[in-house]
């Protein structure tokens, strides 16, 4: 996409300016352009792109079936220049049948308190946000046996990971009917291999909780490298602690377990999604030690952008 150099520069320096912890600006979105022009004559650009999954695919379990998702270039014109682009994508799915299962999405950097400004005028919400620690590991917490997982533990992870869906189906995207069978195949596929990781704390004889893990190396050009700074970074996949167990410590020393066992590996730095409107998982990941990088800023369904 054939981006004006000027404003692709404005672009980056932005990034640059409001968290030093971001990767270079990625190159140009391939997509749909969409242009304005402030006030004082100042060029924007939007890049649309649109999406549309199946039933059976994984991302249904965090995405809308079908998603509009802009990448603005606004440079140095703030909440005017962001104001005027998600305009322009308003009147562009005026042309449009949007139906109920789609949404208008952004990923933006977490800090940039002036897009955030535009994005509540129009109508959307942080329901995603990659959070990231750069802390050394703690120390073990007493008391607490954790264990690598495996294949005899798949029922028992699979019934508690699909479970966490009926409390964040209420604080962020909605639970899907297959939450199940959405999760079950990358699951199966971890608790099969030494890697990815899976480790879990069992008392008593039952699964208390669990946590899917990863290393991932970020190198420029890649997904990682876009999202991340460089380096091998530990991921964490999914962490799910059974509901009446919740506020007991336990999340907090399979946690702090995982944190070394990621750093052991080579990951000095480590990252994950999470729901900033959930309130329990804002609340426990930033006490470990994550901030957000970056928030998926989302309106369901597509029309209702304001």
């Amino acid at each position: 996409m054939d981006i004006a150099e000027p404003l692709l520069a404005a672009h980056r320096a932005r990034f640059a300016a409001v968290d030093p912890l971001l990767p270079p600006a990625a190159p140009p979105a391939e997509g749909e352009r969409l242009d304005a022009a402030t006030a004082a004559g100042t060029r924007v650009t939007g890049v649309l792109q649109r999406q549309r999954l199946a039933p059976g695919d994984v991302p249904m379990l965090w995405s809308a079936a079908d998603t509009w998702q802009l990448f603005p270039y606004f440079g140095a014109t703030g909440t005017e220049g962001l104001d005027l682009l998600l305009r322009a994508l308003k009147g562009r799915l005026a042309a449009e049948a949007t139906g109920d299962d789609s949404a208008c999405v952004v990923v933006w950097p977490s800090r940039d308190a002036e897009a955030i400004r535009a994005f509540l005028d129009h109508g959307l919400v942080p329901l995603s946000a990659v959070g990231v620690r750069t802390a050394p590991p703690p120390d073990a917490e007493p008391g607490v046996t954790v264990r690598r997982a495996g294949p005899g533990d798949f029922a028992a992870g699979l019934a508690l990971a699909a479970a966490t869906f009926d409390y964040t189906g209420l604080v962020a995207a909605p639970r899907r009917a297959n939450t199940a069978e959405l999760l079950a195949p990358s699951l199966r596929a971890a608790l099969a291999e030494e890697e990815p990781p899976v480790w879990l704390v069992e008392a008593g004889g039952e699964l208390r909780a669990f946590a899917h893990c990863a290393w991932i190396d970020a190198v420029p050009g890649s997904e990682a490298g876009e999202l991340l700074p460089a380096g091998r970074w530990g991921y964490v996949n999914n962490v799910v602690t059974a509901p009446g167990e919740r506020g007991g410590g336990l999340g907090r020393a399979l946690m702090a377990h995982v944190h070394r066992e990621l750093h052991r590996g080579g990951a000095t730095r480590t990252y994950l999604y999470y729901n900033p409107t959930n309130p329990l998982s804002s609340v426990f990941w930033h006490r470990q030690g994550y901030r957000p990088l970056w928030t998926t800023w989302e309106v369901r369904p597509a029309a209702a952008l304001r």
